[in-house]
């Protein structure tokens, strides 16, 4: 993670400080992470120990450290931490996250889930599988888009970040190997690791898409017990796989006994076409992961698995120790947001497409040596910056109001520093916004934008 740490003209101590503040913002270093210790830190990057003492103080200083007597120097966030753009404060312009605001007609809909609560109010509340009529309009969902569903395929969750840990909980024995798309969503990788599983990498490129051979090899060579895929619109690339691929992957994953989560919460954010994209199970035997947090709201904390019979009874089974249910309420408003589903992704990929237009020019016209590619959907862009400084310009950006997630925050061995997620989820003043502060943070550190040797100027 500390790869490249140094930068020409600044201070040793104050280069490695930048570099562990910028893991511990970016969640690489889990908050109450016990860091290593001065001498041993000092002793792997070949430094002295009053460079690491210097850089720890500092991170302490400035709250990113805190000592605990027999237990080191460990991880944490200064108090007064960053605000969403929503928040009106006017302090950071977050785009760390790939998301949007609430879409119109949820309040409607929470109104109505309230005129229904009632019903369900002589139960125990408890739900760890999800109400029927719920579990059906999902069911319903999946048949119109070309994949035969019962409601008893169906199990309900806390969104889809639930649904993921779930299943690697459920399905993952420590030791076992797991393959993941490189880059992919960190989330995904952290909760297969915290399953005890070893990850295979398989690559993703915005040129290429997914390496299919790569993806071959890893199921022949190391039979992992699951592997974890994003279809259609990948996060963060933007790729969608080939129908080819789907069926000789699945084909071979059954045959090797994978069992493969297709994460499809970005599925339904096609912007330059608005047909039902067919599920990746519509090609073979895969397990699928929704939610309505990309295309609904955040805050409503509600997703699904789709999968047999004998999966989802094992799955209830196992979530016992980790939740009792998926809230009732929530449940109510999802089931009513299902019936205008239709229109809200037809608001939503509307006022996507403009985004991403908006941003697309703003960034091609203000960075000409970027390389932005065209995306067909979801809600990011792997921009390529053409030098491998994301991390020195995520800080940077930092100091100038905006907040983003470094390009190795979506590899699992701090790679991908040519690159940075940009999401087009805005609106056109918080981009407009969000490319002024980026261009600024850019002149401070590129050589080909300010025309100076990089990183001679101290970004704290």
């Amino acid at each position: 993670m500390l790869s490249d740490w140094r930068r020409r003209g600044v201070p040793a101590y104050a280069a490695l400080a930048d570099r562990i503040r910028l893991l511990i913002v970016d969640g690489r270093i889990p908050l109450g992470t016990r860091i290593p210790a001065e001498r041993d830190c000092a002793a792997q990057l070949g430094i002295s120990r009053t460079t690491v003492s210097a850089a720890y103080g500092e991170l302490r200083e400035t709250g990113y450290l805190t000592s605990v007597r027999g237990s080191g120097s460990v991880a944490r966030l200064p108090r007064r931490a960053p605000v969403s753009i929503d928040s009106g404060t006017g302090d950071l312009l977050d785009l760390s996250k790939a998301a949007l605001p609430a879409a119109p007609g949820l309040s409607d809909a929470a109104a109505r889930a309230l005129e229904d609560l009632p019903a369900y109010l002589g139960g125990t509340g408890f739900d760890p599988v999800g109400l029927p009529v719920l579990r059906e309009a999902i069911a319903e969902r999946y048949r119109r888009r070309g994949l035969p569903t019962s409601a008893d395929e169906i199990m309900v969750t806390i969104g889809a970040q639930h649904a993921i840990a779930l299943l690697s909980r459920t399905l993952i024995g420590r030791g076992d190997s797991a393959i993941v798309e490189v880059p992919t969503y960190p989330h995904a990788y952290e909760a297969l690791r915290h399953a005890g599983a070893r990850l295979v990498p398989v690559s993703v490129t915005v040129e290429e898409g997914w390496d299919g051979l790569a993806l071959e090899q890893a199921i022949r060579r190391s039979s992992p017990a699951l592997a974890y895929l994003m279809p259609d619109f990948q996060n963060p690339t933007g790729r969608v796989m080939s129908v080819e691929l789907r069926q000789s992957a699945l084909e071979l994953a059954a045959r090797h006994g994978t069992r493969v989560v297709a994460d499809e919460t970005m599925a339904e954010l096609s912007i330059d076409d608005e047909g039902l994209v067919e599920p990746l199970a519509v090609h073979g035997n895969a397990i699928s992961v929704g939610s309505v947090g990309k295309t609904v709201w955040g805050g409503i904390r509600l997703g699904w698995i789709r999968a047999e019979r004998p999966l989802i009874q094992k799955l209830v089974r196992g979530r016992m120790a980790g939740d009792l249910g998926t809230p009732i309420l929530e449940q109510l408003i999802v089931t009513h947001l299902l019936a205008d589903y239709d229109a809200i992704l037809q608001q939503r990929r509307s006022g996507l497409r403009a985004g991403r237009d908006h941003l697309f020019a703003a960034l091609r016209s203000e960075f000409p040596d970027w390389t932005v590619p065209d995306v067909p959907g979801g809600l990011t862009a792997w921009v390529n910056l053409g030098l491998p400084v994301s991390s020195q310009l995520t800080i940077a950006a930092r100091n100038h109001g905006l907040l983003l997630a470094a390009g190795p925050r979506f590899g699992i061995d701090g790679a991908f520093e040519r690159f940075l997620r940009i999401p087009f989820s805005c609106t056109p003043e918080q981009t407009d916004r969000a490319v002024a502060a980026l261009s600024a943070a850019w002149r401070s550190l590129s050589p080909l934008a300010a025309g100076v040797q990089p990183y001679l100027s101290e970004v704290v």
